[in-house]
């Protein structure tokens, strides 16, 4: 589980584990919640989540998307700079 940022307490990792665990997300991590977003979107899959969070966690994932497709694709993996 590759760490890709940290934010406000917030944790962005991304896994990857064939095909079968499309569509193309990332996974948002705090202290109490795990929960999956989408790539394209930015938006909450499945769970719950802080609703601020959510929106951290998206405009994180919408000013990065290029960068996390590209992740996806390779499953070449970087850091990335947090949000401000």
């Amino acid at each position: 589980m590759p760490t890709i940022s940290h934010f406000y307490g917030i944790i962005i990792v991304m896994y990857l584990r064939g095909k079968e665990h499309n569509p193309p997300h990332v996974h948002a991590i705090t202290q109490d919640l795990d929960a999956p977003f989408l790539i394209a979107t930015g938006e909450l899959m499945d769970g719950a989540f802080p609703p601020k969070a959510q929106l951290m966690v998206k405009e994180f994932i919408l000013k990065y998307q290029k960068e996390l497709e590209e992740m996806w694709e390779t499953g070449e993996y970087r850091k990335l700079p947090p949000i401000d």
